[in-house]
């Protein structure tokens, strides 16, 4: 007998389905998968035909014969397992009167007949449904991150077993609902900036950079608390919309990285360290996974002392960092993931960390100073909107009574500026004033005769790229919208300029 099936492979974050034909057919009992199936789908012959059995139901003494179409895709993943049982059972005749148009199968199989939890299923029941698929039977431990989509109906299964059961109407299992709580905000005070004593203007930066979606670099000695408050910028960023939530949570699953199954509502924060591989931080292997650069996707991705990385890893991030996404060609696949994510760097001012500390004696000479910032080439510090320098904490500050200012204080000013961008580009495909490009900086960047002095003087002294020119007006967007209001004045120029001074300084 013959029956066809549905199920789903993913390239990238985007699924295509398979449509699983299985034929029995006498002769000498064989089963055969085609199809180009992967190593882990060939493998699947003996996890289905043990888990058929352990699950009490006779194996067909049959030639089998599992095609995968389309024959021209390459399969891989092991979520194919349960699609080929349920097309031998329905083959087989243990499933009558079952309507398989409009519904897929997801899951592997144990050897018992129990039903294991796959990576990338939000990703595959987002694209199934994008594709017409209307009803999809899972895995039970997937349950969580499928059933957030509203318009499939998930139906949850553990075994074997409670699949046949189902399927003949035996014992019905209704569409899984995930229920979908508020906003929990009683852990973002882990990281708080209170705990910060001083570095006033680290925290004006940080603020900055969080409101406007801006790349920061942080140079200074060791103890001045750089790491310290780069850790809590993620306790000052919006909340996570319900769709950036959808898009951080299929990366993560299809790395296999989701965390009890649920939908992500923490934005990201990745610090990966100094010997990461180009292929860690950008993403790649035989199938190419995401790297840290996407698992930051509309989060955070920090570089904690950046001139320790390798050179060739550090120039592999000018192309997510301009672009905001990822394009990874290997053999087997030629793949896109997102990386739109707020860069954030720390750095010593040379090898022993106290070049310019008036606390400290440096001994580093100028070979080593330079060669320890030439790690840091120009074009990636071109890509890099805020550049501020820190001195060590003094000890009136660290024994002061007074407050710092919250995080939630902040976040609360971060989330105005933040509504005010959502607003103004409510037309176009941006969120945020990092994102624009030349058209949107000419109409919403506009400055007064007097700020334009400020900007050639400043341009023409510094010695500024066409780059850092368009950095420098966006940051000034940037502080308008956190005073609330529409211009942008001298002020709002003259601060964001000052965030690019550092340049000419440390490199020259």
């Amino acid at each position: 007998m013959y029956s066809k099936v549905k199920t789903c492979v993913l390239q990238g974050l985007d699924g295509h389905i398979v449509e699983v034909e299985v034929d029995l057919s006498r002769g000498m009992p064989m089963f055969t998968i085609v199809g180009l199936p992967d190593a882990a789908i060939k493998e699947s012959k003996e996890r289905v035909r043990t888990a058929i059995r352990n699950s009490g139901f006779e194996f067909p003494l049959s030639r089998i014969t599992v095609n995968l179409a389309p024959a021209n895709l390459k399969k891989d993943g092991s979520q194919m397992d349960l699609a080929i049982a349920a097309g031998i059972l329905i083959s087989d005749g243990l499933v009558e009167g079952f309507d398989s148009e409009e519904v897929a199968f997801l899951g592997e199989l144990s050897l018992d007949g129990t039903v294991n939890p796959i990576d990338g299923a939000l990703a595959m029941i987002i694209s199934l449904r994008n594709l017409g698929i209307r009803r999809c039977i899972i895995p039970y431990g997937n349950r969580e991150e499928c059933g957030i989509i509203e318009d499939v109906d998930i139906i949850p299964v553990e075994n074997i077993f409670d699949l046949i059961n189902h399927l003949n109407g035996e014992n019905i299992i209704r569409p899984y609902i995930a229920e979908i709580k508020a906003e929990d905000t009683s852990g973002d005070s882990q990281y708080d900036f209170s705990d910060i004593k001083g570095q006033d203007g680290l925290k004006r930066a940080m603020e900055v950079s969080a409101a406007g979606g801006h790349n920061l670099l942080i140079i200074g000695p060791p103890g001045s608390g750089k790491t310290m408050a780069a850790r809590r910028i993620p306790g000052i960023l919006p909340h996570l919309s319900f769709e950036e939530s959808i898009e951080v949570t299929k990366i993560y699953s299809i790395s296999g990285l989701l965390r009890k199954s649920r939908l992500m509502k923490e934005r990201p924060f990745r610090a990966p360290h100094h010997s990461s591989s180009g292929v860690s931080i950008i993403g790649g292997g035989r199938i190419p996974k995401p790297g840290e650069v996407s698992l930051a996707h509309n989060g955070v991705l920090f570089f904690d002392e950046l001139p320790e990385f390798q050179k060739s890893v550090l120039e592999v991030l000018r192309q997510p960092l301009e672009d905001g996404f990822v394009h990874i060609s290997r053999a087997n696949a030629s793949l896109t993931y997102p990386s739109d994510f707020m860069f954030v760097a720390s750095m010593n001012p040379c090898p022993c960390g106290y070049y310019g500390d008036p606390m400290h004696q440096c001994t580093c000479n100028q070979n080593q100073i330079d060669r320890y910032l030439g790690k840091i080439s120009h074009p990636l510090l071109d890509r890099i909107d805020l550049h501020i320098e820190v001195l060590p904490v003094k000890y009136e500050e660290l024994n002061t009574d007074i407050q710092s200012r919250s995080s939630d204080d902040m976040r609360k000013s971060v989330s105005r500026a933040r509504q005010t961008q959502i607003d103004r580009f409510s037309e176009l495909n941006i969120y945020t004033n990092s994102q624009m490009g030349n058209k949107e900086i000419k109409r919403f960047c506009k400055l007064t005769p007097s700020s334009e002095k400020i900007m050639k003087s400043a341009f023409d002294k510094l010695r500024f790229s066409g780059r850092t020119y368009n950095k420098i007006l966006k940051v000034a967007r940037t502080l308008a919208d956190l005073d609330g209001v529409e211009n942008i004045d001298d002020k709002h120029l003259l601060e964001a300029i000052q965030y690019r001074s550092l340049d000419k300084k440390y490199w020259g």
